[in-house]
């Protein structure tokens, strides 16, 4: 009888202290939800606003290094963080600033191409991880690489 007690209590402890931790859980995350949905409304994000997301080198030779400034400005209410930069592929080098892009200012993602071995028509990106919604932004760049054959 006794054990029947004590296993009942214990149950009983479990399934509050479960029940309690998922209510807070619960709570958090619609606090979470409602502060997220709160700065978006007052549009306090940072906000990516470039001058032109894709560049086309035209014609260039088998070899010829090229590189593209992709201005933008932070058009929104807070500090603007690039967390990376990452090309398409090794011949697709980006450099951006660690630095928190303040609102109103101006930021460069420099890339730069390498066309050595990559004949014909060449469509490449850089994707942007930020703290921006959406946490990313794709860059693109073309070019129609002359064959040296």
């Amino acid at each position: 009888m006794r054990i029947t007690i004590l296993l009942a209590l214990v149950s009983f402890t479990f399934i509050s202290c479960s029940d309690a931790s998922s209510k807070i859980n619960s709570s958090k995350d619609r606090m979470s939800i409602e502060a997220v949905t709160d700065v978006l409304k007052n549009n306090e994000l940072p906000i990516f606003s470039f001058e032109e997301e894709e560049w086309n080198f035209g014609d260039i030779n088998d070899g010829d290094v090229v590189d593209h400034d992709f201005i933008f400005i932070n058009t929104g209410e807070s500090p603007l963080i690039i967390s990376s930069a990452q090309g398409s592929c090794g011949c697709t080098v980006p450099k951006y600033s660690n630095e928190p892009i303040a609102p109103g200012a101006e930021g460069v993602i420099s890339v730069k191409f390498n066309s050595k071995g990559k004949g014909g028509s060449q469509e490449k990106t850089v994707t942007l991880s930020a703290n921006t919604v959406p946490n990313t932004k794709v860059l693109k760049i073309k070019a129609k690489v002359a064959s040296s054959k």
